[in-house]
């Protein structure tokens, strides 16, 4: 139950993020840079994926004009991807959506309480 039940969120919620102009990769992006500009390398590392497939990630946000790419002040011959205001825009609205919009994850009732049971769940499968 709880992988389909995992199926059906995961498409309502990519569905929700397209009408953003997002992907799970993307906004997986976003978030990381938020702390701050990064080398897609780097920023392909802490998301978890291929330089390649950061490139194609950072390059739509970038279309989409949620990330700008900078001069890295410490090699020229690199840049950094940067969080724009339209992107920490994008980035707060998806934060609402997941938190509001019943037609992501239904009507759980006590959303929190739900939460912290999948951190529950997460934690003692993974032996931490």
């Amino acid at each position: 139950m709880l992988s389909a039940a995992a199926r059906l969120v995961e498409q309502r919620w990519a569905a929700r993020l397209e009408t953003l102009g997002l992907s799970h990769a993307g906004l997986i992006a976003l978030h990381t840079l938020r702390g701050g500009p990064l080398s897609q390398r780097v920023l392909a590392r802490r998301c978890q994926v291929t330089d390649q497939t950061m490139s194609r990630t950072l390059e739509r946000l970038s279309r989409s004009g949620y990330v700008t790419r900078v001069p890295d002040p410490l090699d020229g011959r690199r840049s950094l991807a940067r969080l724009t205001p339209a992107g920490e825009d994008v980035l707060a609205t998806s934060e609402r959506i997941a938190r509001d919009d019943a037609s992501v994850i239904g009507a759980l009732g006590d959303d929190a309480a739900f939460r912290r049971q999948l951190i529950e769940l997460i934690g003692h499968l993974s032996g931490s």
